[in-house]
């Protein structure tokens, strides 16, 4: 059985690295951490779980992380789950918009602005 104490959040990117690493910190941080490294079935994938947050990068396999959050943010049961959207893009912010992305954080990124970022949406 999964600890109900511990927020959950997934990760969808097909960076093996940035896996790891936000794996590494978030667990640290006591979060429960799925990772995908592409967004193919990602209803399904979020149903499943049903993540406090989600980490969605732009470049992400199949379709990108465009239309992989508006397909989220499309669906009664899954638009309330806050998708921050990262990626290395210079116009970050105007790709988390055109997503409806709840908020954004530009990588490279440090552990503080990784943990504030999350924490903005769950206020």
């Amino acid at each position: 059985m999964p600890d109900n104490s511990a927020k959950s959040i997934i990760i969808f990117d097909d960076d093996d690295d940035i896996l790891s690493i936000c794996t590494y910190i978030l667990e640290e941080q006591g979060w429960q951490v799925h990772t995908f490294g592409d967004c193919n079935d990602i209803v399904n994938k979020v149903s499943g779980i049903k993540p406090d947050v989600i980490l969605m990068d732009n470049w992400i396999p199949d379709v990108g992380g465009i239309t992989a959050t508006r397909t989220l943010k499309s669906s009664d049961e899954l638009r309330n789950i806050p998708v921050i959207y990262f990626s290395a893009n210079n116009d970050i912010q105007v790709l988390a918009s055109d997503a409806g992305a709840d908020n954004f954080l530009a990588k490279p990124f440090d552990i503080d602005e990784l943990e504030r970022v999350i924490n903005s949406v769950l206020a």
